[in-house]
């Protein structure tokens, strides 16, 4: 029987193998070179059609370097009552950066909530110097309804965002309106005078004020903060911080308390209170009325409202008491009363009579004294006090000719008439403490005897501004030794409550020949209050302290030889200014103050000085005792002023 054997081996078909792995090659190269040619097809279409939209997309997806605006310095009283401070607010802003159509996004913004005029132009003035990648407001303090509609339609307005920011807030507003000052709007000119670096996030600055005077301390330093964001302006993270350095607060020697009865007691009158501690040089009081609201301007005042201010015949942007230069009438007359005991001309035993005006020569203009209409004669015969008390202006009339002008404008310049005073806010007037060089030069006319009569009386070309005659009426009281008067009394760095004491600044005190001469003077000027006869004796009822003072009177316009001026017919604009200055107590002065009343009509200058000197001894009491009874406030303001009532003077 015969077997069949296995087939142990297979024979490889090679042909049909090389035919399988050529298929298989064609097909993946096909594969291949279709992606290749779809990869292609993509890049040229990314790179070369959609070159401009990517390019601008990455450029965005960038480190972004973002501002840390700080916050604005805090301004307090010398008892640490809050006089301007940062409330939180919205604002709405637009980044040109990342807005493709600013007009549009306008428009739309416009519809959601209704831009005013000033709203924009504030806008488009900004926006030609701000840098592109930083937020310009296009309304700040936001209602809740405001951010709820721009919520719901942010998504259509890329480049605008709700930003929450510190807003300036003055609580007293018009009350400290000339001492704070207040902040707006950065403009060009602004940019010019400070580091844009540093304010780059900052849309405010310090304008007039103590505002500006201290811009650099209260505006700090800026911050920086180092953002990675995507093509849409998202923040992807955070790489890098630099923190903001808080602006410094500010302790004033300001008293609010003074300040806000100085203010009540100016009310509804066109005027100025300067009170300085003779101590220190501290004012604790700065007032100037009719004022303006701080608040309105800190987020750019609109045109119309700021015109009413501007063109109000009542002025109430002016700074009466730092920048209005009025002749200081009588108020002066201490002055001349020490330069002629000085120089030997007058002594207390000098007496002359007074027959109701003075005559350079027989055939001279007569010079008439202010109680001459009333009495139809003079104060008969007078001396130092006498003349100082009823303020005698023949007596004066006498010793102003017999000192002459070098002598007149000597003493003046000392005192610090017709200087500034470098006081720690802007805007400061020098007044005019005039010289026969100084007429020459100006008018190019000679010094008439005429001339030296006038500002021997505080009248003429004699220019003095309230501030100035508070820091003289300082001097008098310290007797020769005063400081460089100041608001800013403490500065507080970076919040550290440590707020640091700044030095006093002690100026050359002013020497006289005879030490003896200040206490001359400064009887006289008690009397004024304290004698029977004395100008402003009418405010010494019920007084509980002792003062020394002095009234005045600055003419408006010129009388005639023979003119009475009659206040019933001369317009209100054209009525006298009241002047009155005086320190008290006596024995240890505390304060010293000057009060102007412009065109005196229902108070003088003394009434509105009693209210103010009454407010200040009472709070002093208050905090010493915890007694808060006061005086009766009805017994100031009584029959009006005689001086002030008839007065005449003659000026060429």
């Amino acid at each position: 029987m015969v077997h069949s054997l296995p087939n142990l081996f297979t024979l490889k078909d090679h042909f049909k193998e090389s035919q399988l792995y050529l298929n298989r090659t064609v097909t993946a190269t096909v594969i291949v070179c279709l992606l290749f040619f779809i990869l292609i097809v993509r890049l040229v279409y990314l790179q070369i059609d959609q070159h401009d939209v990517y390019k601008t997309m990455s450029l965005h997806n960038q480190v972004r370097m973002v501002p840390m605006v700080p916050p604005r310095g805090l301004i307090f009283d010398r008892n640490g009552v809050l006089l301007a401070e940062n409330a939180p607010a919205f604002s709405l802003e637009i980044t040109p950066e990342r807005t493709p159509d600013i007009a549009s996004t306008l428009k739309a913004i416009d519809q959601i909530m209704p831009l005013t005029e000033e709203e924009q132009r504030q806008f488009n003035k900004q926006l030609k110097y701000k840098r592109r990648n930083e937020g310009i407001p296009v309304r700040v303090k936001l209602t809740e309804a405001e951010v709820a509609r721009f919520s719901v339609e942010k998504h259509h307005l890329p480049g605008v965002d709700i930003v929450a920011r510190l807003i300036r807030h003055y609580p007293f507003g018009e009350k400290l309106g000339h001492v704070l000052g207040y902040i707006g709007p950065i403009s060009e000119k602004d940019l010019t005078e400070i580091d844009p670096g540093n304010y780059r996030g900052t849309y405010y600055i310090g304008k007039v004020g103590l505002e500006k005077y201290y811009e650099t301390l209260l505006h700090g330093k800026t911050g920086y903060q180092h953002l990675e964001t995507d093509a849409k302006g998202r923040t992807i993270r955070f790489l890098r911080k630099v923190p903001p350095t808080s602006g410094a607060n500010l302790y004033l020697s300001l008293d609010s308390h003074l300040q806000l009865a100085a203010f009540e007691a100016l009310k509804d009158l066109k005027g100025a209170i300067v009170a300085i501690d003779p101590r220190t040089g501290e004012i604790l009081a700065l007032v100037s009325t009719p004022s303006f609201d701080p608040n309105l301007f800190t987020q750019g005042i609109d045109a119309a409202t700021y015109q009413v201010l501007q063109n109000s015949p009542d002025r109430p942007l002016f700074n009466r008491a730092i920048k209005g230069q009025y002749p200081p009438g009588s108020t002066i007359k201490p002055l001349v009363a020490i330069q002629g005991l000085e120089i030997g001309v007058i002594n207390t035993q000098t007496r002359l009579f007074d027959p109701g005006w003075y005559q350079l020569n027989n055939a001279g203009r007569l010079y008439r004294d202010w109680i001459y209409f009333s009495k139809r004669h003079g104060h008969g015969w007078v001396d130092l006090d006498k003349a100082m008390s009823q303020s005698c202006d023949t007596y004066f009339f006498t010793l102003a000719h017999k000192l002459g002008v070098r002598h007149m404008h000597d003493i003046y310049t000392r005192f610090g008439i017709g200087k500034v005073t470098h006081v720690d806010v802007t805007g400061e007037s020098s007044g005019l403490a005039p010289s026969a060089e100084w007429k020459k030069k100006v008018y190019n006319q000679d010094w008439f005897a005429g001339d030296t009569l006038n500002i021997g009386i505080g009248q003429g070309y004699l220019l003095a501004t309230p501030l100035q005659l508070a820091q003289m009426t300082a001097i008098i009281a310290n007797k020769g030794k005063y400081y460089k008067p100041h608001l800013v009394s403490a500065i507080e760095f970076d919040h550290s409550n440590n707020p640091i004491k700044q030095p006093l600044k002690p100026m050359p005190p002013i020497m006289l020949k005879n030490p003896e001469h200040w206490n001359i003077v400064i009887q006289a000027m008690k009397n004024v209050v304290h004698i029977p006869g004395g100008t402003a004796y009418r405010i010494s009822r019920d007084l509980k302290y002792q003062m020394a003072g002095k009234t005045g009177t600055a003419q408006v316009f010129s009388l005639k030889q023979n003119e009475k001026y009659e206040v019933h017919k001369v317009k209100v604009h054209l009525r006298d200014h009241s002047w009155f200055i005086a320190f008290a107590p006596l024995d240890d002065p505390k304060i010293a103050l000057a009060v102007l009343v412009e065109n005196k009509k229902t108070k003088s200058g003394a009434d509105v000085a009693r209210v103010v000197l009454d407010s200040f001894f009472n709070n002093a009491s208050a905090t010493e005792t915890s007694d808060t009874t006061g005086e009766d406030e009805s017994t100031v303001g009584g029959e009006e002023e005689t001086e002030e009532e008839t007065l005449i003077h003659d000026v060429l």
